[in-house]
């Protein structure tokens, strides 16, 4: 049963074409245009990061790009908002672990 919202009068993707990426190295596939955060939920996927801290597992909160806590590495940068960032054809997305530094995980 999908999950997909069809019809919305605020949301709505700008095309419906099936868009093929990649999720801590599993092809998974989306809607392109669809918020990243969606396509992973979407695929049964709820945590995008673990805190630097304590390591404590996060998923989508605001949903509006206001906080922190969906955000993944996507193409090889870090603190991307899952939630406002449109999926793309051949994204490379990986689990956010800790701060985000470049080339630190």
């Amino acid at each position: 049963m999908s999950q997909h919202i069809e019809e919305h009068p605020i949301v709505d993707y700008p095309s419906r074409t099936p868009a093929t990426f990649s999720f801590d190295g599993r092809t998974l596939t989306g809607l392109a245009g669809q918020p990243i955060a969606a396509a992973l939920l979407d695929n049964g996927i709820s945590v995008f990061r673990h805190t630097h801290k304590t390591g404590q597992p996060r998923s989508l909160f605001c949903g509006i790009g206001q906080c922190n806590d969906c955000v993944v590495v996507v193409n090889g940068k870090p603190n991307v908002r899952s939630c406002t960032t449109p999926l793309e054809e051949g994204m490379v997305i990986e689990t956010q672990h800790g701060l985000g530094k470049v080339g630190v995980l």
